[in-house]
């Protein structure tokens, strides 16, 4: 069966740019034709960035680019034009001294400390010198050069700092799921999704992720979304801080639990990893490696930085935060059942599931009984002083918005109508 293509929804800064530049020609237009709209467009389009951070940041390259460009490209003209009488123009001596100018615009932004606008700065010059000098009046183009770029640089701030009137709820915490939530079908985070949580998380938005990842795990799929409030990890086993790299609270065994767990599982002839943390340090423990899934996800982790693995016979049974087995899924079924069985079960959580990733495979993850996300979160909204939440995810009735096709960035556009509805009442 055809799979239908599906077209990306064409995002704000496509809209806001192509705004922009219509405006730099209405702009040229109404200033009676006098310039060259194309350098006005081009600072738009540079200057129209997802962040107003990055959006300063570009228009001050591009000002102070033009600005040294400009000064040395009408130097050269005064030259060239008026002192040498435009002897030099299309001669080898004429290049030759464009060329060293342009080391002396280069040098210039070093001096200035100003070395991120120094292509700016050579476009501008090279531009003026080698293209117009020639003109009737190449003074009059250095003029119409820098009010072009002001103009663009202008436009580009007013079109990005135009929005709908909107109301902010900073007084609800936001918590989302990773996994066909947040994540798209390939285990990816969309650049529509980072960039519009990033912009809601400056804003003020109260923000974070409840997932069954461990925050090694979280740190890589989330890379460039800044979260500012602990996270709910290892399927609210702990709260994690991603700014300090600290963990805020654990439901973790005790030794005794923790040990008694590890008896049974070796009675059984079970192999399994040990996940603990010791000051904030992720260590998980192994002896035996008996088949392919857990080879292969021993190789695949164990040169992250975020986690330290210990091949040993004699494992420490404090702060064990989970035990995670993955064996053949008739294995782990009857291990399943065996654990039911015991009188002392009811002390722990267990959560069998069949594996995606590794065909014909399931695995086990014992928790303390009171690690749940239910758990932490109420600890997470205790910590912020905020009672009110919304909650995303992907499985139905579980969540207060359930997210059905994480491929179309739903999570990010519910949690916008929620955090920032538009509000007409005060237009």
């Amino acid at each position: 069966m055809k799979t239908r293509t599906r077209f990306p929804k064409p995002g704000q800064r496509i809209l806001r740019s192509a705004i922009a530049v219509a405006l730099c020609f209405l702009v040229y237009i109404l200033r009676g034709r006098r310039g060259i709209p194309f350098y006005s467009a081009l600072a738009v389009l540079q200057c129209i960035q997802p962040y107003y951070e990055s959006t300063a940041k570009t228009a001050k390259k591009r000002v102070t680019g033009t600005f040294i460009g400009a000064f040395w490209g009408l130097l050269v003209i005064l030259v060239q034009v008026y002192l040498l009488q435009g002897k030099l123009h299309d001669t080898l001596a004429g290049y030759l001294l464009i060329s060293a100018v342009t080391g002396v615009v280069l040098y210039s932004t070093v001096v200035l400390k100003c070395t991120d606008a120094a292509y700016f700065s050579c476009v501008v010059f090279l531009s003026i010198v080698v293209m117009h000098i020639a003109d009737e009046n190449p003074i009059l183009f250095v003029f119409n050069r820098v009010m072009d770029t002001l103009i663009g640089v202008g436009l580009a701030f007013l079109v990005n700092s135009a929005h709908l009137p909107r109301t902010k709820n900073n007084d609800i915490l936001f918590v989302s799921g990773i996994d066909d939530t947040l994540l798209d079908s390939k285990y990816q985070l969309s650049a529509y999704s980072r960039i519009e949580l990033n912009q809601m998380i400056e804003q003020g938005a109260h923000f974070t992720v409840s997932t069954i990842r461990t925050p090694a795990s979280l740190m890589e799929v989330m890379q460039g979304v800044k979260l500012k409030y602990p996270i709910i990890a290892m399927d609210g086993a702990v709260l994690y801080d991603m700014k300090e790299n600290s963990y805020l609270m654990k439901y973790q065994m005790s030794e005794s639990q923790a040990e008694r767990m590890a008896d049974f599982l070796t009675q059984q002839s079970a192999h399994f990893f040990i996940n603990t943390v010791v000051d904030d340090t992720v260590v998980i423990y192994y002896d035996i490696l008996d088949n392919e899934a857990q080879q292969k996800i021993f190789a695949s982790k164990r040169r992250s930085p975020y986690r330290n693995y210990v091949h040993t016979q004699s494992p420490a049974y404090d702060n064990v935060i989970y035990f995670f087995l993955i064996d053949q899924k008739e294995k782990i079924d009857r291990l399943y059942d065996e654990l039911l069985k015991q009188p002392w079960t009811f002390e722990y959580r267990i959560v069998k599931a069949d594996s995606v990733n590794y065909p014909g495979y399931a695995h086990l993850k014992i928790y303390h009984k009171d690690a749940t996300r239910e758990h932490m979160l109420e600890n997470l909204k205790a910590i912020l002083n905020l009672e009110k939440t919304v909650t995303f995810g992907s499985i139905q009735e579980c969540y207060d918005v359930f997210i059905e096709d994480s491929d179309r960035n739903l999570m990010v556009r519910e949690m916008k109508k929620r955090y920032k509805p538009v509000c007409l009442k005060h237009v």
